[in-house]
């Protein structure tokens, strides 16, 4: 069996990056704050993910594009959370999660 290691480093890599958002968008929902996160780090996440996914597309490399389409979604979302108001904020996560 020829293992693709080149493949395998970069999924392991995508699967991380995506991964990496969900704890702290889930924190942003069940406690409805977005205190001590910086809205400058979350604006360039941002650009870094939607440049990447631009490069994906450019480029034709699905690998590329999925990862960080979903990552830039997530980031996004989070970006998002931390510029509204904490009104809105709460308004959100209540909405997506109202049991907390």
């Amino acid at each position: 069996m020829n293992i693709d290691w080149v493949t395998m480093v970069g999924t392991v890599g995508a699967t991380a990056s995506v991964a990496s958002f969900t704890p702290q968008a889930w924190k942003i929902i069940r406690e409805r704050s977005t205190e001590g996160l910086s809205l400058a780090m979350f604006a360039l996440t941002c650009l870094a993910f939607a440049a990447w996914t631009t490069f994906g597309v450019m480029k034709g490399e699905w690998t590329l594009i999925v990862p960080n389409a979903i990552c830039l979604v997530f980031a996004l979302f989070i970006f998002g959370m931390i510029a509204l108001p904490a009104r809105k904020t709460e308004e959100i996560a209540e909405t997506l999660d109202p049991e907390s």
